[in-house]
C-alpha cells in the first residue's frame, strides 16, 4: 500500500504534467487557427485553378506534355508529408500505415517531415530525398518538393508519383489520403465542394469558356508546372492544419486525463490519511483504557 508521501509526490508530478500539456494545448490551438485559415483560404484558389486548367485542356486540342504521359510501368515515387514532432495522437500512425501499403521493391520515397524519414529508415525502404517545411509552409518549400518529383518523372526513373498526406476535414477529424500527383492526366481536385468557390472539376470537364492569350497550348505548357507546385503547397497546408488540430485535441485529452488522475489520487490520499488517523485514535483509546 503506498504511503501518503508517495501519493503526494505523484499528485505533484501529475500536476506538473498537466501544466505542460495545458500549455502545449494553448500553443497548438493558436497555431491551429492560423494553419486552418491558411488551408481553407487556399482551397478556392485550388478549385479555380483546376477549373481553368480543365478549360485549357478542352481548348488545347491534341496538345501533349511530358508531364501528362501515361506509362505502363509500375515504378512509383511516393511523397510522404508527415510531422516533425509527435504528441499528435494517431495522426502519424494512420498516415504511415497508408505509406507502407506501397510495394518497397518498386517504390521510391520522398519525405517531408522527420517522422516520415524515420519510418523510411526503420523499414529499410528506398529514400530519394528528404525535405523540411515550417509551421507556416512557404511556397518555395512546396516548389522544391514538386520540382524534385517532376524531375524524377520526366527523367523516366518513375512512372507514377503519389502524395500521402493528412487531409484536414475539421478539428476533430483528419483523414490520411493518397493523392495522385503525376502523370497530370490522373490528377483530380483535392476538394469537390469548396466554400466560397464553385465546385472543382476533374481535368477536361469544365463548363466555362475562357479566352487565352497567347494560344491555349502555350498557356497550358506554362501553367502545368505552377499547377503542380500549388497542388503540393495546398497539400502541405492541409497536413499542417491537420497536425496542429490533432495535437490540440491530444493535449486536451491528456490534460483532462491528468485532472481526473489528480482527483483519484487525492481521494485515495484522503482515504489513507483518514485510515491512519482512525488507527492512531484507536491506539490512543486502547492505551488509555489499559491504563485506566
Amino acid at each position: 500500500m503506498p504511503s501518503t508521501r508517495d501519493i503526494r509526490r505523484r499528485i505533484k508530478s501529475v500536476k506538473n504534467t498537466a501544466q505542460i500539456t495545458k500549455a502545449m494545448q494553448m500553443v497548438a490551438s493558436a497555431k491551429m487557427r492560423r494553419a486552418q485559415q491558411a488551408a481553407l483560404s487556399g482551397r478556392p484558389y485550388a478549385a479555380l485553378m483546376n477549373e481553368v486548367l480543365a478549360s485549357v485542356t478542352t481548348h488545347a486540342g491534341d496538345f501533349t506534355h511530358p508531364l501528362m504521359e501515361k506509362r505502363e510501368g509500375d515504378r512509383r515515387a511516393v511523397v510522404v508529408i508527415s510531422t516533425d514532432k509527435g504528441l499528435c495522437g494517431s495522426l502519424n500512425t494512420n498516415l504511415l500505415r497508408e505509406a507502407g501499403r506501397f510495394d518497397p521493391a518498386t517504390t521510391t520515397y520522398l519525405t517531408a517531415g522527420r517522422k516520415a524519414s524515420q519510418f523510411v529508415a526503420r523499414t529499410r525502404r528506398k529514400l530519394a530525398a528528404e525535405f523540411t517545411y515550417k509551421d507556416a509552409p512557404a511556397f518555395s518549400e512546396a516548389r522544391a518538393i514538386s520540382k524534385f518529383a517532376q524531375d524524377l518523372f520526366l527523367s523516366g526513373e518513375v512512372d507514377h508519383v503519389d502524395v500521402v498526406f493528412t487531409n484536414f476535414i475539421n478539428i476533430m477529424t483528419q483523414r490520411p489520403e493518397v493523392h495522385s500527383f503525376l502523370p497530370l492526366g490522373e490528377v483530380k481536385a483535392l476538394h469537390t465542394d469548396v466554400e466560397g468557390a464553385s465546385s472543382a472539376r476533374e481535368l477536361g470537364t469544365a463548363s466555362f469558356e475562357y479566352l487565352f492569350e497567347p494560344a491555349p497550348t502555350d498557356v497550358f505548357a506554362a501553367l502545368l508546372p505552377h499547377y503542380l507546385n500549388f497542388q503540393m503547397y495546398q497539400l502541405l497546408l492541409e497536413a499542417k492544419a491537420s497536425e496542429h488540430s490533432a495535437r490540440m485535441v491530444a493535449m486536451k485529452n491528456a490534460t483532462d486525463n491528468a485532472k481526473q488522475l489528480i482527483k483519484d489520487l487525492t481521494l485515495e490520499y484522503n482515504k489513507i490519511r483518514q485510515a491512519t488517523i482512525t488507527k492512531e485514535l484507536l491506539e490512543i483509546t486502547s492505551a488509555a483504557m489499559a491504563l485506566g
